[in-house]
């Protein structure tokens, strides 16, 4: 769909619904939200551009294919649930820093667990629609 007023809304929702994404992985692991909501607003906010301008533009965004997302991942992720081994704990133990960062808040291991999260469902969410999308 070539829609001028889909393409002009995409340009002003894409950046916005990104920074929602983001601010909903950041919330994520004192409240809900999270790196699986986050992934897939962010999810959407591709995919509507997708609809707007093309697969093939969106791709060009991305720079990488979403699939290698998923990897990347679920290292993130494999590597926050077994740190806590490194220091005698059981894995999945929360480890936090001393000193709150000033916008984001206390950062601890349940953030790098849901940014993996983030990435992986970004990764199969894209993955799946522009393999779709592009076999059509």
């Amino acid at each position: 769909m070539k829609s001028a007023i889909l393409q002009t809304a995409t340009r002003y929702l894409l950046p916005i619904l990104l920074l929602f994404s983001f601010f909903l992985l950041l919330r994520g692991h004192y409240y809900p939200g999270g790196g699986f909501v986050g992934g897939l607003v962010a999810s959407i906010a591709f995919v509507l551009h997708s609809f707007a301008n093309g697969t093939e533009n969106t791709m060009k965004i991305l720079r990488y294919k979403p699939l290698s997302l998923i990897p990347i991942g679920l290292g993130i992720s494999a590597v926050s649930v077994t740190f806590p081994l490194l220091f005698g704990l059981p894995p999945m133990t929360g480890l936090w820093f001393e000193e709150p960062i000033p916008v984001i808040g206390m950062i601890g291991s349940a953030l790098f667990f849901d940014l993996g999260v983030y990435l992986v469902v970004i990764g199969v969410v894209l993955t799946i629609l522009f393999t779709i999308a592009l076999n059509d």
